[in-house]
C-alpha cells in the first residue's frame, strides 16, 4: 500500500467513525440499549458490532495480532442472532462498547503504518480497510434508519437539501444494445459487484426522475391501495395483513414524520419508505413496471458517445456535493431537479443518492462470481427471496455507493430509505420513428 493509500484509509476510517459517534452520542444510554423496532438492533449493538468486525478482519487477520475481546465474538455475529432477539443478549453497555471500539481502532491505526499489504487479495490496494470502512458506513445508515423509527424528541439536525434547479419530468429513451455491467477494476468493490461482464439490454424507457410524493399521492388518492388489480398476489396479501394505506411515516392528512418532526409532505421530493410491493403496484397503475437491475445500471453508467461504462452517472470522479445527496448531509431526499450536474448522459437524474431504488430483479451473482472474502456477505442471500435496490440514499455514504453498488432486501421492507422510478417497454410506433 502506498503512502497515499495508507493516508486515504486512515482518513476514511476517521471520517466514518465520526459519523458512528455522532449517531450514538445523539441519544442517552437508555435510548442506546432500547430496541426501537423489532426490525432493528439496539444502537449499542451496531456500535460494538462494527468494532468486532474491525477486530476480526484488521486486527486479527490482516495484523496477525492477539484478540482484543474474543469472548464477545458470538454476541456480535449477525448470523447467530436475529435482530429481534439481540436486546436479550448480554451485550456490552454503552460505556464498555465505546471503550472497546476505541481499543480496536487504536490497534488498527498502529498496524496501518507497518503491515505488509501485498501477496494476497484481502490486502491488495487496501481492500480489507475499504471493506471495513464500507461495513461501518452501512451500519451507520442502518443506525440512521433506527433513528427514524425511534420515538421522542428530535435529536438529529442537518441543513435542508438544495432546491430544485431545473424541471425534470418525463422519460428517457435508452437504445437497445450491449454495455459493460459490474466492475473488475474498482479497488474496493465488493464481491457481488464483480466481475465486469457484457449484458445486452433491449430498448426501454425509464423515468428521468424518481417517483415523487405528489405522484405517489395520486396513486393513493385514486384508490391504489384498495384496488387488487395493481398488486401481485403476494403484494396484495401483505398489503392486507400489514394494513398498508400509504408509505411509511405518512399520516394520511398531508403530513409525515421524519426523525421526530411532523411536517407537511414536500410534493416534489422522491417518495421514500415504500416497499417493493408498493413500488410495483404504483408502476402497474401507471402503466409501467420497475426497471430490471441491468436497465437501471445501463441508464446510470453507459456513455453512448464513448461506448463505455462510467463509474457514476456524471463521470469517473468521486461524488461531490453538486452531484448527489449522499452522506447524511441532509436528512431527507432532495427535490427532483436539485442535482443537474449528476445526470447521466441519457438525461436521467438523481440515480445516485436521495432514495434507494427498487428494481424488479432478484439478487444473484454475476457470471463468474466468486465469494470473497466470506460467503455471508453476499452469496447466502442469493435467490428469489430478495429484490435488488440500486443508487444509494441520502443516508448512504459515498464510500459505500458506486454505480455498480448493489443493495438487497425483502420485498416487504420499507424501514430502509427506499423509493423507485418506473420503466416500460417501447411501443412499436416508438421504435419506428
Amino acid at each position: 500500500m502506498t503512502t497515499g493509500l495508507r493516508e486515504r484509509a486512515a482518513a476514511e476510517l476517521a471520517r466514518t467513525r465520526e459519523r458512528s459517534i455522532g449517531l450514538t452520542d445523539a441519544v442517552d444510554d437508555d435510548d442506546l440499549v432500547r430496541q426501537h423496532s423489532r426490525l432493528m438492533s439496539p444502537l449499542v449493538w451496531d456500535l460494538a458490532h462494527v468494532g468486532n468486525q474491525e477486530e476480526l478482519w484488521l486486527v486479527r487477520d490482516v495484523g496477525g495480532r492477539e484478540p482484543v475481546r474474543a469472548d464477545i465474538d458470538q454476541l456480535y455475529d449477525a448470523f447467530k442472532h436475529a435482530r429481534a432477539d439481540r436486546p436479550e443478549l448480554p451485550l456490552l453497555g454503552p460505556a464498555e462498547a465505546r471503550a472497546y471500539v476505541r481499543r480496536v481502532r487504536d490497534q488498527v491505526l498502529d498496524l496501518l503504518d507497518t503491515v505488509e499489504l501485498e501477496g494476497r487479495p484481502l490486502v491488495e490496494q487496501g481492500f480489507a480497510f475499504g471493506m471495513i470502512i464500507q461495513h461501518e458506513q452501512q451500519h451507520d445508515e442502518t443506525m440512521l434508519a433506527t433513528h427514524q423509527l425511534r420515538q421522542g424528541d428530535p435529536v438529529l439536525v442537518a441543513p435542508p437539501p438544495p432546491r430544485s434547479r431545473q424541471p425534470v419530468s418525463g422519460e428517457a429513451f435508452i437504445p437497445g444494445g450491449a454495455f459493460e455491467m459490474g466492475t473488475s477494476l474498482e479497488a474496493w468493490a465488493l464481491d457481488n459487484e464483480r466481475p465486469a461482464h457484457t449484458v445486452h439490454v433491449p430498448p426501454f424507457f425509464i423515468d428521468r426522475a424518481p417517483v415523487t410524493n405528489a405522484q405517489y399521492q395520486a396513486f393513493a388518492d385514486a384508490g391504489g391501495y384498495a384496488d387488487q388489480r395493481w398488486w401481485s398476489a403476494s403484494g396484495w396479501a401483505h398489503r392486507q395483513a400489514a394494513g398498508l394505506t400509504g408509505p411509511g411515516h405518512w399520516h394520511g392528512d398531508g403530513t409525515y414524520t421524519r426523525f421526530g418532526r411532523r411536517e407537511p409532505i414536500v410534493s416534489d421530493e422522491p417518495v421514500v419508505h415504500v416497499s417493493w410491493h408498493e413500488a410495483s403496484a404504483y408502476a402497474a397503475w401507471a402503466g409501467k413496471r420497475l426497471p430490471t437491475e441491468a436497465e437501471w445500471e445501463k441508464a446510470a453508467r453507459h456513455d453512448p458517445a464513448a461506448g463505455r461504462s462510467r463509474r457514476f452517472p456524471w463521470g469517473d470522479e468521486d461524488p461531490a456535493p453538486e452531484h448527489a445527496n449522499l452522506g447524511q448531509r441532509h436528512l431527507s431526499p432532495a427535490p427532483v431537479g436539485a442535482y443537474p450536474a449528476g445526470a447521466s448522459p441519457y438525461g436521467v437524474h438523481q440515480l445516485i443518492g436521495d432514495v434507494w431504488e427498487w428494481t424488479s430483479s432478484p439478487f444473484g451473482g454475476y457470471p463468474g462470481f466468486a465469494a470473497f472474502p466470506y460467503r455471508e456477505y453476499s452469496e447466502v442471500f442469493f435467490g428469489d427471496e430478495y429484490r435488488v435496490l440500486r443508487g444509494g440514499s441520502f443516508g448512504t455514504d459515498a464510500a459505500a455507493c458506486r454505480g455498480t453498488f448493489r443493495n438487497w432486501d425483502y420485498p416487504v421492507r420499507r424501514q430502509i430509505f427506499s423509493g423507485f422510478r418506473c420503466a416500460r417497454d417501447p411501443r412499436p410506433e416508438e421504435l419506428s420513428r
